[in-house]
């Protein structure tokens, strides 16, 4: 059974991208014999997060890391592939050899280095969004105390909102009522709906809803954090590391972060994972 049909089978969306024009001199960089599907780089992606990534109106893949998976795909000859899939399923399908590579914007902890080689490539914080007009005059973190507020299942904005939520109980607050979502699409929704009170997201989606006249952030820059990709295989993330040098040492790396005005590394890229 081919990995299309496995993932056809199991529910989930596929995209396929068009290959980037290839002479026959380009040679993958990457042996077949380490990708998921031979002369692909399959990619997840949950593209909920406008505008790093999300569907448009046809339904095409764009954003921030769709424009970065496809610039590594073709430069390490290869056809850039992408499974729509939930974040929470991400770690596990990467290490069952389900994709080669997690391009969500997972965040860099120590924990999660331990499990597979990851790439920081920029840094990220988190906001919290509120309905328009802040009416409920949300200005500081123990303001959410007692209040429900959605956030995506099993991602850093989970754990860093509970650790939000330690530091309010501590202060002798209520409890925040934290009301988990398969993906932040849904948790936003849910903020429209009533059910919950606020929503945590990362910083250019809060500020990508409040730029459509939908909420507003009340607060952001919450827990600044590096955020990678995140592969399985040594010999891919060496060659993404290639890549990237190379795009830092043109000026694309750079212009494509000024683009969505985001943080870039200044330094040299290099893999942080098991053993290195």
């Amino acid at each position: 059974m081919t990995i299309r049909t496995l993932l056809i089978a199991a529910g989930l969306t596929l995209f396929a991208l068009p290959a980037a024009a290839q002479t026959a001199a380009c040679k993958p960089a990457v042996a077949d014999s380490e990708l998921v599907k031979p002369g692909t780089l399959v990619m997840s992606t949950n593209p909920t997060l406008p505008p790093m990534q999300f569907v448009d109106s046809s339904g095409q893949l764009k954003g921030m890391r769709i424009t970065l998976g496809n610039e590594i795909a073709k430069r390490l000859c290869l056809t850039p592939e992408y499974v729509r899939i939930e974040f929470s399923a991400m770690i596990p399908g990467l290490q069952a050899g389900r994709w080669d590579l997690i391009n969500t914007g997972i965040f860099w902890t120590e924990e999660r280095a331990k499990m597979m080689p990851m790439i920081n490539y920029e840094s990220q914080a988190i906001s919290i969004s509120v309905t328009k007009g802040n009416p409920l005059k949300i200005t500081k973190p123990e303001d959410l105390s007692g209040r429900p507020v959605g956030v995506e299942l099993g991602g850093f904005e989970e754990r860093k909102l509970r650790e939000l939520d330690k530091m309010v109980v501590a202060k002798g607050l209520k409890p925040i009522e934290i009301k988990t979502f398969d993906n932040f699409a849904t948790a936003y929704q849910a903020l429209r709906a009533g059910q919950t009170e606020a929503s945590v997201a990362i910083d250019p989606t809060a500020a990508e809803y409040a730029k459509r006249g939908d909420f507003e952030r009340a607060l952001h820059g919450l827990f600044p954090t590096p955020v990678a990709l995140a592969m399985k295989s040594k010999a891919l993330s060496e060659a993404v590391v290639g890549v990237l040098n190379d795009m830092q040492k043109d000026g694309s790396y750079k212009k494509l972060m000024d683009e969505y005005g985001l943080l870039p590394n200044d330094g040299a890229f290099k893999v942080n994972g098991p053993g290195m």
